[in-house]
């Protein structure tokens, strides 16, 4: 990612139109955890209250093609992730303002307490599918999982990895949000969507606590709180395990994905 942009270097004219639309910008707090757009803050506004503000170049494709995704399936993810206030195409620059959450990221360490809001919101994203009525933005949600894992599946893995459902694919800490008030878990950062199995995110969600240092077994039982789990076919999550492991083994070499890849093998176990 390229260099963190100040609010006072970005261009006048797109720090007069967030002005004209949420009001004078009381103060803007960059944020830095994660991997964040290059200009990214906490705006405080007179008119729109405090908003999460990130921004990219125009001719940042990746970065583009990543906000895009996240303003096409926003109706769709509506109070499982923060909504949109306003969007921003001005002097070069691409730029989403969402409704700010206060809180803190999810903690999913051994004796955690954030468990129970985490699974009702992943409950509540099993739901959400492209296709069938629902207004997700089919023409940008192009990417399903057996293709982001093409080339590492073997004959017959990737029609058992077909499906509807609208994932998120990167439930990292740092995209849960446990908020202060209400102590409702919020995904955020909607930027590799894709389709398939409904059961991915948990899995995914699985490995996640195995590597904030929860057991397999505990990690298991959790998984078996989710209905789409357990009627998961055992053969689908196996292709989606074995392709991820080969698919890092190649990314890293086999000694620099072992740790990670025993985390996903844990989910046949």
């Amino acid at each position: 990612m390229e260099d963190r942009v100040a609010w006072e270097e970005l261009p006048g004219a797109l720090r007069d139109e967030v002005r004209g639309r949420a009001g004078q910008v009381t103060r803007a707090e960059p944020v830095t955890a994660g991997l964040n757009s290059p200009a990214t803050y906490v705006l405080s506004t007179t008119k729109s209250g405090r908003l999460f503000f990130k921004g990219v170049r125009r001719d940042d494709a990746c970065g583009v093609r990543a906000l895009r995704a996240e303003e096409a399936v926003a109706e769709v993810v509506a109070g499982v992730s923060p909504g949109i206030r306003h969007r921003f195409e001005v002097a070069g620059w691409y730029c989403l303002a969402f409704v700010h959450v206060a809180g803190s990221h999810v903690d999913l360490s051994p004796g955690t307490r954030d468990l129970d809001a985490l699974t009702a919101t992943l409950t509540r994203m099993q739901r959400f599918s492209v296709g069938g009525g629902v207004p997700a933005g089919r023409d940008v949600v192009r990417e399903t999982i057996a293709g982001r894992l093409a080339g590492f599946l073997r004959g017959g893995e990737a029609e058992l990895l077909a499906g509807p459902a609208l994932l998120h694919t990167d439930t990292h800490p740092f995209n849960i949000i446990i908020g202060e008030d209400e102590g409702r878990a919020y995904v955020v950062d909607w930027a590799m969507p894709a389709t398939g199995p409904a059961w991915v995110d948990v899995a995914n969600t699985a490995v996640r606590l195995m590597e904030c240092g929860q057991s397999p077994e505990f990690a298991r039982a959790w998984l078996r709180r989710f209905p789409v789990w357990a009627a998961a076919d055992p053969r689908a999550v196996e292709a989606y395990v074995r392709g991820t492991c080969r698919q890092w083994a190649a990314r890293v070499g086999e000694a620099g994905a072992l740790a990670g890849n025993q985390r996903f093998l844990a989910l046949c176990g």
